[in-house]
């Protein structure tokens, strides 16, 4: 039985719910999943849960003329699946993706970036995030709902989806939900909020563009160097990189025995980062031998390292997942800026 299910429903009920998640496949609302039918009396039970003008515009498009109110995301969050409870969290996401410096237009890119949404603070633990097992994969309610709201807004409320706004070239699922916590009991180092200046009591939701996940194997050795090489080889292969005058950015999600390894050598996260942004880069014959070598220097030798990102700061570190292997995550991205943003309380 599914969780909230509090009585049997009739065949009656069950075909009336069928008919009505059709009739949305009808308006165009969905994101090729079926969605709750957003019945008013839903949208006002999410819009109780906070202390906004429903009528407020808190996300636009400028250049496509669209925009989102807190009412629009209301109905988008019951659309998801969310619960009435996870409508803060909704609301301080999108804020989060408004406020990221290049948000225009890269909802529309062929590069086909998705937004990677990451959860702090006690509000895990209350509304039930996952950051510890299967920490990418369904299964979790929070975790798939309110990532998956903001696909909904970037659809429903801005018009931007296949076919015709959304240019695409391949896109990646993780455009369905993109949505963790980070495991901060199992962190041997500060959670990534209060590294952002938040209280570790206060909830926060930080956003960032990524390019999807690659898995980051290593449990042949102990030694946090060969640990954080083949994260650093993994940051850094040729088919992501992209020359810009921005730099390169990307998010390492450290599996907790590797970070934990990491630390009991000693090693500091700013160490960490540190060392990972000395060795993202490729040396100039690799990038020639690819045709990567735009912007070059054509004298700079073969052998000379090009870094990828013009500091640490633009390795986001984040620790999840669980603690039982040699496995990380690094989603690379091109566009290196992140927002958090602090979660407010729900009005009782």
């Amino acid at each position: 039985m599914s969780q909230g299910v509090r009585t049997e429903p009739t065949r009656e009920a069950v075909r009336e719910a069928r008919a009505a998640i059709e009739y949305c496949y009808e308006q165009g609302w969905t994101d090729g999943l079926p969605v709750v039918p957003p019945a008013e009396e839903f949208v006002e039970e999410f819009l109780a849960q906070v202390d906004r003008d429903p009528e407020e515009v808190i996300f636009a498009q400028e250049h496509l003329g669209r925009k989102c109110t807190v009412r629009l995301a209301a109905a988008n969050a019951v659309m998801a699946g969310c619960r009435p409870e996870h409508f803060p969290v909704v609301l301080a996401m999108l804020e989060a993706v408004r406020d990221l410096p290049v948000s225009r237009g890269l909802f529309q890119s062929t590069t086909g970036q998705a937004v990677l949404v990451v959860i702090n603070g006690p509000v895990r633990q209350e509304l039930g995030f996952n950051g510890t097992d299967n920490v990418f994969s369904p299964g979790d309610r929070a975790n798939a709902t309110v990532g998956r709201a903001l696909r909904l807004v970037v659809m429903n409320a801005f018009g931007i989806r296949p076919h015709t706004f959304d240019q695409s070239t391949q896109g990646t699922p993780a455009k369905y939900s993109f949505c963790i916590a980070e495991n901060e009991e199992e962190s041997p180092w500060e959670p990534l909020h209060v590294e952002r200046g938040f209280r570790e009591d206060e909830s926060t939701v930080t956003v960032a563009w990524a390019r999807g996940t690659m898995p980051v194997e290593q449990r042949d050795s102990k030694q946090p160097e060969h640990i954080l090489l083949n994260i650093a080889d993994s940051m850094s292969y040729g088919g992501g990189y992209f020359p810009s005058p921005r730099g390169h950015g990307s998010i390492v999600v450290m599996g907790p025995e590797h970070a934990q390894l990491i630390a009991e050598a000693g090693w500091s996260k700013h160490r960490v980062r540190a060392f990972l942004w000395e060795h993202f880069g490729r040396r100039a014959g690799e990038l020639r031998r690819l045709a990567k070598a735009g912007g070059l220097d054509p004298d700079l030798p073969d052998e000379a390292f090009v870094r990828f990102a013009h500091a640490p700061e633009a390795i986001t570190l984040i620790v999840a997942g669980a603690r039982n292997a040699g496995v990380s995550t690094v989603c690379p991205t091109f566009v290196w800026q992140t927002v958090t943003r602090r979660i407010p309380a729900r009005r009782m």
